[in-house]
């Protein structure tokens, strides 16, 4: 029997083992197979990919426009070549159908195209004679070291939200991906490096909660960004705002789709069953709650048989609709609140559990399954699954969706599903969420506007991605210049009239 491969770090441009005597499986969730171990990065080892890159700030901050710019163009070129194998290592890791994941590497990419442009999302404002012979000008400047930590769900498209813009922008980074499916991640890195990256531009390092919490508290770095669970994130932005750092925190969500009864019946119910179980619901976009409005509910007995239909396998079927569950403890979880949700009165249209796959039993696979009569004060409702469960809430009217939606405390994405303009209108000015799609279930803007969730699902002033996130990871200067031949005399005002 061969070893497994044990991943290793990436610092200073090179790969490096670990010395920890701390390693965790990495384990396909498809069959249980160990297909690699994953180093908790010793302080040392921390110390020293921080150390290399506030090293390589000194020179990567320098660098021209145009250099940084090429080294995006570069990088774009090889995700694109090799897409096939980065979705093949999200999905035998992460267990998430090729197809999906071969589309979270293009979301990724669009990330990169738009780093691309840098020579003209960095450029600052000037005023010539703002006042007599004086002109003032801004300079929007990279921080220094920064740092990102993303969740399992997407390996690649989380730290393309993160460091193609940081490092376009002359920062240098330091990426913690998940422990659980680290392998494409530092693909990705590795590709960065090919792309033109100075070594220690971008380190990589592996680990949980204490590598996470040294990169909160190293006094050398200056942001981090954070996407993940409300829980972490919390504790994160807590941890990186106590030390000094700017921190933005992109977490947990509770996304409703509202159906109204003049909406497109074909197009809403196949759009909210791809939004509500795709990627096995492991989204933190994913629909897991549609409320219907009047008349709509009848379509529920149509949407039940469409989602019966799903082909649930393991990710590399490329017939499948939906694979398994990252881990069997995730699986546990989603099972035991599913069973939670009818022990609290919700009624169960739909079981996903018990579900076995031929020839991979040892799958941490669960089936579509839908709830109907959910109630703001279950478990199911409160929580967020992270698996293949809908509710199904009921309203008579538009503002009663509304109005039901906001007092969620969760604000990360929202869609209608309508032909009326008025309606439509009427929903985004009044509800009380970040991101919204309007005959859309799954509401991520396109790389070059900014992320936006809001309320409990964020924490930090600025979102990635877009205008935000070239804010997040830069500093303005301004510069108020007077150049003349001859003192001008004392002024002991304000005034520079």
């Amino acid at each position: 029997m061969s070893a497994v491969p044990r991943i290793p770090l990436l610092i200073g441009g090179e790969l490096v083992q670990s010395k920890t005597t701390q390693w965790r499986d990495v384990v396909n969730p498809a069959t249980q197979e160990i297909v690699a171990q994953v180093p908790f990065a010793t302080k040392e080892e921390l110390d020293l990919a921080v150390a290399n890159s506030k090293e390589a700030f000194k020179t990567w901050r320098n660098a021209s426009q145009g250099t940084r710019m090429r080294v995006m163009l570069n990088l774009q070129k090889l995700v694109r070549d090799n897409t096939g194998a980065l979705a093949k290592s999200i999905s035998l890791e992460h267990g998430k159908t090729l197809p999906d994941a071969e589309g979270e590497v293009g979301r990724g990419l669009e990330v990169i195209e738009h780093a691309c442009s840098i020579a003209s999302l960095q450029l600052g404002e000037y005023a010539e004679n703002a006042a007599s012979g004086i002109d003032v000008y801004t300079l929007i400047q990279p921080l220094g070291v920064v740092a990102g930590i993303t969740a399992f769900n997407f390996p690649i498209m989380l730290p393309c939200f993160m460091f193609p813009l940081a490092v376009a922008t002359g920062n240098t980074f330091i990426l913690k991906p998940s422990e659980q499916d680290p392998s494409s991640s530092l693909m990705l890195a590795k590709l960065a490096l090919e792309a033109g990256l100075p070594p220690g531009v971008l380190n990589v390092v592996h680990g949980g909660p204490e590598t996470a919490n040294g990169l909160c508290d190293h006094p050398d770095i200056k942001a981090i960004s954070f996407i993940g669970s409300t829980h972490v994130g919390t504790e994160i932005y807590n941890r990186a705002s106590k030390a000094g750092k700017r921190c933005q925190a992109m977490m947990g969500a509770k996304n409703h789709c509202v159906i109204l009864p003049d909406a497109d019946r074909e197009v809403a119910l196949n759009q909210l069953v791809g939004a509500a179980f795709g990627a096995a619901g492991q989204r933190c976009m994913a629909t897991s709650v549609a409320v219907m409005v009047g008349e709509a509910r009848e379509w529920l007995p149509d949407f039940i048989e469409r989602a019966k239909k799903l082909k649930v396998s393991i990710g590399t079927d490329r017939d499948a609709d939906l694979g398994p569950l990252v881990s069997p403890n995730a699986k546990k979880r989603v099972e035991g609140l599913i069973q939670q949700g009818v022990d609290e009165g919700a009624e169960l249209l739909l079981d996903g559990r018990g579900l076995s796959v031929l020839n991979y039993e040892k799958g941490n696979f669960v089936g579509p399954t839908i709830f109907n009569n959910v109630t703001a004060d279950m478990a199911i409702y409160r929580e967020e699954i992270f698996g293949p469960v809908l509710s199904i809430v009921s309203v008579d009217t538009l503002e009663e969706a509304v109005e039901f939606i906001n007092r969620n405390p969760n604000g990360n994405g929202v869609a209608v599903f309508t032909q009326d303009g008025g309606s439509a209108r009427y929903f985004q000015n009044n509800i009380d969420v970040g991101q919204i799609g309007i005959n859309i279930p799954i509401p991520v803007p396109v790389a070059w506007f900014s992320f936006t969730g809001s309320r409990g699902s964020k924490l930090g002033d600025s979102g990635p991605n877009g205008k935000q996130a070239v804010n997040f990871w830069t500093q303005t200067k301004t510069v108020t210049a007077r150049w003349s031949a001859h003192a001008s005399g004392v002024n002991t005002t304000i005034s520079m009239k």
